[in-house]
């Protein structure tokens, strides 16, 4: 039988050199540009009964890197073999890759039979194994409602004391001090509709404050291979930050992001897959997001996000609330 294998690279040269060169050695190729198409072509194949029996990937793609979906194909496909190609590889990244069960990894630039030396040295397998343990385990347990509520201070001289209320309040799960057109940010939880208008209420009971935007978020619409697919990537990578809860420490700042509504999948996916982002969510009906990101490695990078977000196609507009001591404020 003629081996399958999927290839995912952005550079349409690679993907035909890669693609002519193994088909000449035997091997049967599909080519995606990013990994988006990459994910839709597993689950396809899976379901067609067809599958793969090698995936390539590089690392630097423009939507999703390539270690990020090694993470998932490992969760979601165990069985098939994966080699990590880069030209910007180090030490680092190789240990990474090579963590993970049957992967591989090869420095660009290479010759064809380098390529096929590296995939025969790893276990053959397939992505035909049945379904995933995401489609097996069946509709997801509805997660606790969450809510973004923006104040602005309206007595100077209560800051101090209104702050202190609100961080403190049970629900609250963030309470941050920003520089922008709001004072505080909040982000609450709680665990039903009642519940949450009950807080609503005891924030704007507290003296000093007025609420400027209440915004719940909303499950974003996206396909339903890259939903399952990010849904895995919060459990095997981003669950971490989860732990985090209840209260998020060390973040740096906030990022609001006006999209047009048919844009969503594409700006959801560039900024949810940023490492330093540690929340993405959709507000106000699918026509804004909310990113919060981490000041754990990303100091002076805030400015590269916002400009990558502003040239997505579809992105309106893109703030930044800075968060601030308290003593600055």
């Amino acid at each position: 039988m003629i081996p399958r294998v999927l290839i995912i690279d952005d550079e349409a040269e690679i993907r035909r050199n890669l693609t002519v060169g193994l088909t000449q050695e035997g091997f049967s190729c599909t080519a995606c540009p990013d990994g988006i198409s990459a994910i839709h072509e597993l689950h396809d194949s899976r379901e067609k009964g067809t599958g793969y029996d090698y995936l390539i990937t590089d690392i630097f793609m423009p939507d999703i890197d390539g270690l990020k979906i090694l993470k998932v194909i490992k969760c979601e496909f165990p069985d098939l073999p994966v080699l990590i190609i880069t030209g910007f590889g180090n030490e680092s990244l190789e240990a990474t890759a090579l963590a993970e069960v049957n992967t591989g990894f090869l420095d660009k630039p290479f010759e064809i039979p380098d390529l096929v030396t590296a995939l025969r040295q790893l276990t053959p397998g397939s992505t035909t194994a049945g379904p995933s343990a995401a489609e097996e385990a069946g509709p997801a347990i509805r997660e606790v409602m969450s809510s973004y509520v923006t104040v602005r201070i309206t007595e100077p001289e209560r800051v101090r004391e209104a702050y202190d209320q609100l961080y403190r309040m049970n629900g609250v799960v963030s309470c941050d001090a920003v520089r922008g057109d709001v004072d505080i940010i909040l982000l609450v939880q709680t665990s039903t509709e009642g519940e949450m208008k009950e807080l609503h209420d005891k924030i704007k009971a507290i003296e000093g404050i007025e609420i400027v935007s209440l915004a719940n978020v909303e499950r974003p619409k996206l396909d339903r291979d890259v939903s399952q697919f990010i849904e895995i990537y919060k459990d095997a990578v981003k669950s971490a930050d989860r732990e985090k809860m209840p209260k998020l420490v060390g973040t740096k700042s906030y990022v609001i992001v006006d999209i047009d509504k048919n844009a969503i999948q594409q700006v959801f996916t560039t900024l949810f897959f940023l490492d330093e982002v540690i929340f993405c969510d959709i507000v106000d009906g699918g026509s804004k997001m909310i990113g919060i990101i981490s000041e754990t490695g990303a100091y002076g990078k805030t400015p590269r996000i916002v400009e990558k977000l502003s040239q997505i196609d579809g992105v309106l507009r893109v703030k930044e609330a800075k968060i601030i001591k308290l003593v600055d404020f």
